[in-house]
């Protein structure tokens, strides 16, 4: 709620613009390329010419999806090619819609869109279902078309049609790909933090990885990616990393005392 439509770039030029009246605050641009245990806890190198302490880290770093080489995709991701039915179903809504997916993802995925529109089809890239899955999509009145997409046709990031291998062309407009990824960084993962069977980085409810005084939070911890859970998840990081810092301060105070 109250960033609809809002363009990423303009979330975060508000935030640092918030965040600039706040003199304990320090803005970096740069380049993190290492990030090293210390005695107080990391020393974190920017573009290999200068080094940073600290005593806690906080990746949220994101992760990358992993484009295939489709002529045309990579203009209408995050236009008219979309990955979720919860993010862009609303505005896509009653559309000629495409889903390139397949197995327990595409059926998953294809009863959330089904809700959306009644004109589905389903690109499964080869990789198809079991007669029984077929049959449940097309009772569903599902299409279910094994023949790889080559080329997407559009105008702007607005899908026109695809065109498969075979030649044949089909009008779209929207696409959902259920894409793998990557971790943004390979920094928190060369630190020790460990990853789970799907990629993303492992947290406790407190948002700490596997690996003492460092958390991590937004997108590269979990499958919910939305500005509102990333949000929750920093600030509960943020929360219990000064929590500590404050209880580690209180302990020292009273050890000198």
């Amino acid at each position: 709620m109250t960033q609809d439509s809002i363009p990423p770039g303009e979330i975060l030029r508000t935030a640092h613009q918030q965040l600039s009246v706040y003199k304990t605050v320090v803005l970096r641009q740069g380049m993190v390329t290492d990030v090293q245990k210390s005695e107080i806890g990391f020393t974190i190198s920017i573009d290999d010419s200068e080094t940073v302490g600290s005593k806690k880290i906080i990746f949220a770093t994101g992760v990358t999806d992993i484009l295939p080489e489709i002529d045309g995709f990579s203009d209408c991701w995050g236009k008219t090619i979309i990955h979720c039915p919860y993010c862009h179903g609303y505005e896509f809504r009653g559309k000629k819609t495409g889903l390139m997916a397949s197995g327990e993802r595409a059926l998953h995925m294809a009863g959330l869109i089904k809700n959306l529109t009644e004109d589905l089809t389903i690109f499964t890239h080869g990789d198809g279902f079991t007669n029984e899955e077929v049959a449940v999509l097309q009772k569903q009145g599902v299409e279910v078309i094994d023949d790889p997409i080559m080329v997407v046709d559009h105008k702007q990031g607005q899908i026109n049609q695809v065109t498969l291998r075979s030649g044949k062309a089909l009008h779209l407009e929207a696409l959902y790909a259920g894409l793998p990824f990557r971790q943004h960084s390979d920094i928190p993962a060369k630190l020790g933090c460990a990853m789970d069977e799907a990629g993303y980085l492992m947290v406790d409810p407190f948002q700490k990885t596997t690996v003492d005084h460092a958390f991590a939070c937004g997108d590269n911890t979990t499958m919910f990616r939305s500005i509102a859970n990333a949000v929750a998840a920093g600030n509960k990081a943020g929360a219990v990393a000064n929590m500590e810092l404050v209880h580690s301060n209180n302990r020292k105070r009273t050890q000198e005392q």
